[in-house]
């Protein structure tokens, strides 16, 4: 039988030079990214003890800086700190001019207007990135499982971030 994937609830919230994505799944497993420059945004884990399938993609709104953008896996979900090709406000996440999917939620604990943002200039302060890079989030194989590899989930980084 065929399982179909889930969307897990995404949040975002922005700065004029990044955007914050944190994916709500709880003990995710096997998860793969694939970022792309033109904003090309895909994410799939499995979770719980059945591996129930979950898959994001998304067209971003515009262009992103691949190798600067970073991740952090933890136990209750995945944040991504994506940063933005230009240093410009978004009128919205998502590429196409549509009611935004159920799924897709403001983070209203990380959001700043526009006109806010000089007062609250931390960017990411609370969030611990490391030197995670998405380079290094090609973490599919759990038992039983294989590692996909060529443009099946790996990353393709044009520099690793030091």
């Amino acid at each position: 039988m065929l399982k179909m994937s889930r969307h897990p609830t995404v949040k975002w919230a922005q700065r004029s030079d990044v955007v914050f994505i944190t994916i709500e799944l709880p003990d995710a497993q096997d998860v793969k990214l694939k970022l792309e420059p033109e904003g090309k945004f895909f994410f799939s884990a499995t979770s719980g003890v059945d591996k129930v399938p979950y898959e994001v993609d998304m067209d971003l709104l515009d262009k992103i800086d691949f190798a600067e953008s970073k991740a952090s896996i933890g136990k209750r979900n995945i944040c991504y700190l994506v940063k933005k090709a230009e240093n410009k406000w978004w009128s919205r996440l998502l590429k196409k001019e549509a009611k935004p999917p159920v799924f897709l939620k403001v983070d209203w604990d990380r959001w700043v207007d526009e006109d806010e943002e000089d007062e609250d200039n931390k960017v990411a302060s609370d969030m611990d990135f490391g030197d995670f890079d998405f380079s290094k989030l090609n973490m599919g194989g759990g038992e039983g499982f294989g590692t996909a590899e060529g443009e099946d989930g790996k990353f393709h980084s044009p520099s690793t971030i030091s």
